[in-house]
């Protein structure tokens, strides 16, 4: 009875992690590698506990079959991994910041895809500024909560202490209580919207930049290409993509190639192919 007890447990976990990678891919194109199983308790444990649940499995129950869309959406959003900070990655942003601006032939109009919680394109934000660049910039990101917390630019001690430097904090942030709100000369110049960036259209075109950094590692294989063919259609010719560190074009997309100006970054350089 035992043996049998834990053999049904473990088909449930197995259906139940079916299912959530199936969700999770479906509604964002993302997989779930193995190196964020671990994740799943930890995620969705709190959501079961607030809904009454007595197991993930029970939660998960709940939704297949496509019951109840908002815990579902509640769900993926947990899900996402949202790792973020301000300046990630030591010079990139200030690299982005100079090279759009110096391949502009106006006001440089920029997509963050995959922003997260803001931290991307604020910093994005303050480095143009700071170079006196007028700028027009798009965030964009999957999930619906990380979205509303960027539109509200509100940071916590921590949040605001990671990557960012105190002159800056001091600069672009007022204190409220124990957070930090960005001020509206920043944000001002930052549309966030909820998109997704293997289901949706690019949110405007000729752009002369993009950055979609520690996207694509997520997306299953054939997914990349598509969004990078996406991204190419939206920058004009000569316009630049910035990648994670950890992430290529090299085999996914003939329509970028290493700027030559700029290390770190892809420029467009094959038109879309015709029809």
């Amino acid at each position: 009875m035992i043996a049998q007890r834990q053999m049904h447990a473990g088909e449930a976990s197995a259906l139940t992690m079916s299912a959530l990678a199936a969700l999770l891919e479906q509604r964002t194109g993302q997989r779930i590698a193995a190196n964020r199983a671990w994740r799943i308790d930890t995620a969705l444990k709190p959501i079961a506990t607030e809904r009454g649940m007595a197991s993930i499995d029970a939660l998960v129950a709940e939704v297949r079959g496509g019951g109840n869309a908002a815990l579902a959406d509640q769900i993926v959003d947990a899900l996402l991994n949202q790792e973020t900070s301000f300046f990630r990655d030591a010079g990139a942003i200030e690299t982005a910041a100079e090279a759009i601006a110096t391949v502009a032939t106006g006001r440089p109009r920029i997509w963050c895809a995959g922003c997260s919680t803001g931290q991307e394109p604020l910093s994005l934000s303050m480095a143009l500024t700071e170079r006196e660049v007028e700028h027009e910039l798009i965030a964009t990101d999957v999930s619906g909560h990380a979205i509303n917390r960027a539109r509200a630019g509100r940071y916590s001690q921590f949040e605001i202490q990671r990557g960012l430097a105190t002159m800056r904090m001091l600069r672009w942030f007022d204190q409220d209580g124990s957070d930090w709100i960005a001020r509206p000369a920043l944000v001002r110049g930052i549309n966030f919207r909820r998109s997704n960036v293997v289901l949706d259209t690019p949110p405007g075109r000729i752009f002369d930049g993009v950055l979609c950094r520690n996207v694509l590692f997520y997306l299953a294989p054939d997914l990349r290409p598509r969004v990078l063919d996406a991204i190419a259609d939206s920058l004009r010719p000569g316009g630049l993509l910035m990648l994670g560190a950890g992430e290529t074009v090299i085999g996914q997309s003939d329509r970028f190639a290493p700027s030559k100006r700029f290390r770190g970054l892809y420029e467009l350089v094959a038109p879309k192919p015709a029809a």
